[in-house]
């Protein structure tokens, strides 16, 4: 009988990723092939059509950037596809070179066969990033045996090594693209998972880009020229912007130089400009600043104040950025501190939940961790407010930041005489309207035997396992008829998380402030009116609207909807 292989721990980042096992139960991060513990999250085709992965594929993208794909993980679970060679490839086949390449370097250092994995993924993916994430371990060969959220990867990291530690841990985990920031207990090797919030769109490479733009405008002010549409000079521009990006966490000033960046009138034009701290800082601030939110939610999520917190940890390469570490001590009222190695933390961590899984390390003995749901996942229903029937109502059976695996039932009656069927619509998100919030698939349950309404019953069952993936069923409870839904929504396209706030500073903005206002101000006197779930979702489609630049028109008819509720109201409190 063969012996089962170890499990190894993988970090697939934005920009770059790792892979590490345990050795003599501490993590141990393995070189690749170029004897480099970080190898580059990049993709490359050669002219002779071998597909390159990591240092040789990023040392191509300045000349070959339509044949080379970095930054895939923001693709992933999207409908979006990248091409290379004229050839298009989902961000899952792509991502899956990326773990064959981290594979197969494990398997010449170590000389054993190893196919079995821990994959780290953002706390905040959504069902459908977590799904894609284990199809392209599958793509390259590799039993996926845990998804395991990253800040919860570094805080094993961390764990390991202060196994008699008590203290409340809040761990800021800010990367090349991706945003979490979680709370935790850890008591006795128990890390327990009070909270997870994030944002899945934000990273150093955001941080990049408001450089770039800065850099663009200015060029076009010097030289009238827009050279945003020319790929291979976007690449150039971007790998120095890392550069200076990288320069000022260390030194105040940068002096960014693109020798030959274009010709102007037949003449070679270089790109300089001396880039300080403070001004790049005033370019990103607003981003940093707005992680504020997530921070407020996961304290209040954990029933924790900020001052009854006992460390704050600081992981991925963003957080290097010192207005990073200004911002959490002015926010918290606590300096965060790097005890664990900000880009490597997190495989170390994953390394440690796959000893833990092949039983290298006792929950007994050792470490214990527990994990928790990040998002709110519900089904949308007939529901009852003041009294009157409403359509849409998104009702919660999971909410987030539960404990996991779980499993949460709910009963529903039928709504209409002679009702023989039932569409189970499911749904993530944190909206009133269910609309609102992500789809993730249906289920349509039949034979329900015809009777009155509200007569028979139907059982929805929402099962979450500890790799953050749902499964759902249907149940008519008079005849034990079962519908089950194993969600496939690798290939749904999730519904982009955008925040209203600043909308306020919006083009055209005032014309509606008056309005909002009036609308919330209802809302807060009184959130058992009929049309409040209504309202809610026109005012956050005009914030976001105003704040994304829509169309007038359609800006317009929103508020005319909303205008008509709030008369609709106001002339029956007149009444």
């Amino acid at each position: 009988m063969k012996a089962m292989s170890r499990i190894v721990g993988i970090d697939l980042g934005t920009s770059t990723s790792e892979i590490a096992i345990l050795e003599g139960k501490k993590p141990f991060v393995i070189p690749n092939h170029l004897g480099e513990k970080i190898t580059p999250s990049a993709v490359g085709l050669t002219d002779g059509g071998r597909i390159v992965v990591g240092k040789e594929a990023r040392d191509q993208l300045l000349f070959k950037p339509e044949d080379t794909v970095i930054e895939v993980k923001r693709l992933m679970g999207s409908l979006e596809t990248v091409t290379m060679g004229g050839k298009e490839y989902t961000p899952q086949q792509i991502s899956s070179f990326i773990l064959a390449y981290l594979m197969d370097c494990a398997r010449k250092y170590l000389g054993e066969d190893i196919d079995r994995a821990v994959i780290t993924a953002p706390a905040y993916f959504s069902d459908a990033q977590r799904r894609a994430t284990v199809e392209a371990g599958k793509l390259a060969g590799i039993k996926v045996e845990r998804i395991i959220n990253e800040p919860t990867a570094a805080s094993l990291d961390y764990g390991i090594d202060h196994m008699q530690t008590c203290q409340n841990i809040l761990l800021y985990d800010l990367g090349g693209g991706t945003f979490d920031v979680t709370v935790l207990e850890m008591f006795e090797g128990v890390l327990d998972v009070k909270a997870s919030s994030g944002n899945n769109k934000l990273g150093g490479k955001d941080f990049d880009q408001r450089l770039m733009n800065y850099l663009l405008e200015q060029f076009i002010t010097k030289h009238g020229l827009d050279l945003s549409n020319d790929k291979r000079t976007m690449m150039r521009l971007k790998e120095a912007v890392e550069t200076c990006k990288i320069a000022l966490s260390e030194a105040d000033e940068h002096h960014l130089v693109i020798p030959f960046f274009t010709e102007v009138e037949g003449n070679p034009v270089s790109l300089e400009e001396m880039v300080s701290r403070e001004m790049f800082e005033g370019l990103i601030k607003e981003l940093i600043d707005s992680t504020e939110k997530q921070i407020s939610t996961v304290l209040s999520d954990a029933r924790l104040a900020a001052s009854e917190l006992d460390l704050i940890l600081l992981v991925g390469g963003s957080t290097r950025i010192p207005y990073v570490r200004k911002f959490i001590e002015q926010t918290l009222g606590k300096a965060p501190q790097f005890v664990v190695d900000p880009e490597l933390a997190v495989v170390r961590g994953a390394a440690v939940q796959a000893g833990i899984l092949s039983e290298e390390l006792s929950s007994g003995e050792d470490i214990l961790i527990t994990d928790v749901c990040p998002y709110t996942l519900g089904t949308s229903v007939l529901g009852y407010i003041g009294g009157l029937p409403h359509t849409d109502i998104y009702d919660v059976i999971i909410p987030r930041n539960v404990t996991i695996p779980t499993v949460k039932e709910k009963v529903y009656m039928t709504v209409y005489d002679q009702q023989t069927a039932v569409e189970i619509n499911i749904y993530q998100g944190e909206y009133k309207k269910a609309s609102d919030n992500n789809f993730l698939g249906k289920i349509m349950l039949k034979g329900i035997p015809p009777a009155p309404a509200a007569e028979e019953k139907i059982k929805i069952s929402f099962a979450y396992d500890v790799n953050g993936i749902l499964q759902v069923e249907g149940e008519i409870l008079s005849t034990g008829k079962k519908a089950n839904l194993m969600i496939e929504t690798t290939g749904v396209e999730m519904v982009t998380e955008i925040e209203p706030e600043g909308w306020e500073t919006a083009p055209n903005a005032r014309k509606y402030k008056a309005i909002i206002k009036k609308a919330e101000r209802l809302l807060k006197e009184d959130e058992t009116l009929y049309y409040s779930v209504d309202m809610e979702s026109l005012i956050r489609k005009i914030k976001i609207g105003l704040k994304e630049g829509e169309d007038p028109e359609i800006l317009a008819q929103l508020k005319e909807e909303l205008h008509e509720i709030i008369y609709e109201l106001t002339e029956e409190g007149d009444a």
